[in-house]
């Protein structure tokens, strides 16, 4: 255990505000998945952004968000978000944190049966004394028919549910994964 000359008021937000950024987390993958338009809005700031790394995704303003939504929800039938680790780290900005979360989804999209693996990359403020995403930046390990997972896993091309065969968001685009391959 490490020892903290933070003093134990400061120590106690801190567990709270972790505590109410994983709440917003799990709020998000209900919301979407209950297509509850007026609790997922309430997740995001008046400014807040949500987007994706392959650029399909890229609203700005909590207006905006909730029209891609919309559209989203307009070709998903029925879903399953679900997260898994959470990197929670608090700047030196009060009221701002940033997050990295790893999940996984179950879709049903234009007839099929979809499954993707996913990290949101997050930006959180408080807003009227609440957690919100001020960001959130969507990408890809796989996005594919659940019966072309097996073969699709390792292939570059693991974007499929667009119809097409695109390259995954990571994780051969990040620099450490290139430089252990031996690339630049």
């Amino acid at each position: 255990m490490t020892e903290s000359n933070e003093p134990l008021a400061a120590r106690v937000q801190r567990l709270e505000d972790r505590c109410a950024l994983e709440e917003l987390i799990a709020r998000y993958a209900l919301a979407v998945d209950d297509r509850d338009l007026a609790a997922l809005g309430a997740l995001f700031t008046p400014d807040g952004a949500f987007r994706s790394r392959d650029g399909v995704m890229n609203a700005r303003g909590r207006a905006a968000v909730l029209e891609q939504f919309r559209g989203r929800f307009s070709a998903l039938g029925v879903s399953y978000h679900f997260s898994h680790d959470r990197i929670l780290t608090f700047g030196e900005r009060p009221g701002e944190a940033h997050g990295l979360v790893t999940a996984h989804a179950e879709v049903w999209r234009n007839g099929r049966a979809l499954i993707a693996a996913l990290r949101y990359e997050d930006t959180y403020r408080r807003d009227e004394g609440h957690w919100c995403f001020a960001d959130r930046l969507l990408s890809f390990l796989y996005y594919l028919p659940v019966d072309e997972y097996a073969q699709a896993l390792g292939d570059q091309l693991r974007m499929r549910a667009y119809g097409d065969r695109r390259p995954a968001d990571f994780p051969e685009s990040l620099p450490n994964w290139r430089l252990y391959h031996g690339g630049s």
